[in-house]
């Protein structure tokens, strides 16, 4: 049975994977060791603000199967897969609801730190736009929704894992080259995600970061000083 290569995961969504994860591992170890790397933390925190903001507006205007139209699974899909019916190509039913998972709680864990506080030196840098209970109640909520992120990694990389050693199917190598083998004729390569749906993530994701790292506050005047 004849193969063929396409192309499957657009430069941007490979960009995207690979320096989310960077970032996390970096936002992992600086939070951890805390001290005078917590402002690298932040810094960390808002790369990652950034990214996933582009990860977002590139769920609808990126190529095929970088979007959310076309890996977002319903019950049906999901039961499909489950069955052994499933043949597409990109995430995997299964696989969609972890990438899924994995979004929403790294968005949360990005917009709580931009509030957070740690009560000696540290406050996040849209910390004047709550009040003090709020930012203590999610900088607590911060810190233990470290463990879940740990935890959905995890079995993200056992996923990844058990495809590569149960079913022959390496998912990292597309990830990095942008191409996968093929067999089903009906399998069609990636299309759309060009430069200007790119230019228009960029200049969203310009908007967000604005925004996330508090450019906008107005910084109050320093007291008076009393005459000698």
């Amino acid at each position: 049975m004849s193969t063929r290569t396409i192309r499957i995961w657009d430069l941007p969504t490979r960009l995207f994977h690979w320096l989310l994860l960077l970032l996390v591992v970096a936002s992992f170890v600086t939070g951890w060791v805390g001290g005078n790397l917590i402002e690298w933390h932040a810094r960390a925190g808002i790369a990652i603000t950034g990214l996933l903001a582009f990860r977002l507006v590139w769920g609808f205007v990126g190529s095929t199967y970088a979007r959310f139209a076309h890996f977002v699974p319903g019950p049906g899909r999901v039961l499909a897969y489950v069955r052994g019916q499933w043949r597409g190509l990109g995430h995997n039913p299964v696989g969609a609801l972890s990438v899924l998972a994995l979004l929403a709680i790294l968005i949360f864990q990005a917009v709580s730190g931009l509030v957070a506080n740690d009560d000696i030196a540290f406050e996040g840098p849209l910390y004047a736009l709550v009040d003090k209970a709020t930012s203590d109640s999610l900088s607590s909520l911060h810190r233990q929704n470290f463990w879940i992120i740990i935890g959905l990694v995890s079995l993200h990389v056992l996923a990844i894992a058990f495809y590569a050693l149960v079913k022959k199917d390496n998912l990292v190598k597309p990830m990095i080259t942008g191409v996968k083998e093929v067999v089903d004729p009906a399998h069609q390569p990636a299309r759309g995600g060009g430069l200007v749906a790119f230019l228009i993530a960029l200049a969203i994701t310009a908007g967000v970061l604005y925004v996330a790292t508090g450019s906008f506050i107005e910084v109050p005047p320093p007291p008076p000083v009393a005459p000698w």
